[in-house]
């Protein structure tokens, strides 16, 4: 019989279908404490970011295994703000709860690696993806207490306090890809303004 993993990571599924497989699942879920999940429309806004790095920068990664993961590895994160122990551990709780859904050990260790509490080392190569597009996406979003950063702002964020002292070998090239990202302009139909690739993505999910 077919395992949810071997479901979701098809690779002829396309990553809308992927979406909708998430959110009925979510919806699914919604009243079981114990195996209710998070997906909403921030984990949609950074797996976009996910797929237009990797795409657009040619990045040598199987992006059908990354942009799953991208969709899951929130699964456990919950949607109200977070106490600090929560946030140290719900990449681990998440990774737990992945591997009875089927899910290998080096799906589960990518998606446990999205942030560095895990102490995971060597780190794998789609885990640098996962955690780079996670915090840039988090910082463009308004949060309660906060309008979300302009792009450069959340790149420089990162760069010097969030992963100031940790490696992660796709930072340079996020970077490259931001700067592009600032070229693109993308005429709103609502008022005729041009905006930035970057915005017009935060600007749709923010709303």
């Amino acid at each position: 019989m077919e395992t949810f993993a071997e479901y979701i990571l098809d690779e002829n599924k396309t990553i809308d279908e992927k979406m909708e497989i998430m959110c009925y699942l979510e919806r699914r879920l919604r009243n079981d404490p114990e195996r209710r999940i998070t997906f909403d429309k921030t984990v949609i806004f950074k797996t976009t970011i996910a797929e237009l790095f990797i795409e657009t920068m040619d990045i040598d990664v199987d992006k059908n295994l990354v942009l799953t993961a991208s969709l899951l590895c929130n699964c456990k994160k919950g949607k109200e703000p977070q106490k600090i122990g929560k946030l140290r551990s719900f990449a681990k709780e998440g990774a737990e709860y992945l591997a009875t859904l089927g899910f290998d050990k080096r799906f589960c260790k990518i998606c446990e690696e999205l942030n560095r509490y895990s102490g995971s080392n060597p780190r794998e190569k789609e885990s640098d993806i996962l955690e780079v597009c996670d915090q840039f996406g988090g910082l463009m979003l308004d949060r309660p207490d906060r309008r979300g950063y302009a792009p450069m702002d959340a790149l420089i964020q990162i760069e010097h306090a969030n992963l100031k002292d940790v490696f992660n070998r796709y930072l340079g090239t996020f970077r490259e890809w931001v700067e592009f990202m600032e070229d693109v302009n993308i005429t709103l139909p609502e008022n005729n303004m041009t905006i930035n690739g970057h915005r017009a993505f935060a600007r749709k999910i923010n709303s």
